[in-house]
């Protein structure tokens, strides 16, 4: 799996999981999904994304959505 589609799954999955906390514990887990979404909106017109960073670092195979700095 590449980069790009584990990016895309984390932050569904991220957006799932607040949603259901915010269900049933509290509303302040909208602030994740928040977050999340505003890290998809800024990677859209900048192709910066910390986690493919990481990822990158991790050895994973890259795609062609995101920037990665360094080699």
């Amino acid at each position: 799996m590449s980069i790009d589609r584990i990016v895309m799954a984390f932050a569904g999955s991220m957006v799932l999981v607040s949603l259901l906390l915010a269900q049933v514990h509290s509303a302040y887990w909208l602030w994740l999904t928040a977050f999340v979404g505003a890290n998809l909106l800024q990677s859209a017109f900048t192709g910066f994304c910390p986690l493919a960073i990481i990822l990158k670092k991790m050895g994973v195979k890259t795609g062609a959505a995101f920037f990665y700095s360094g080699n």
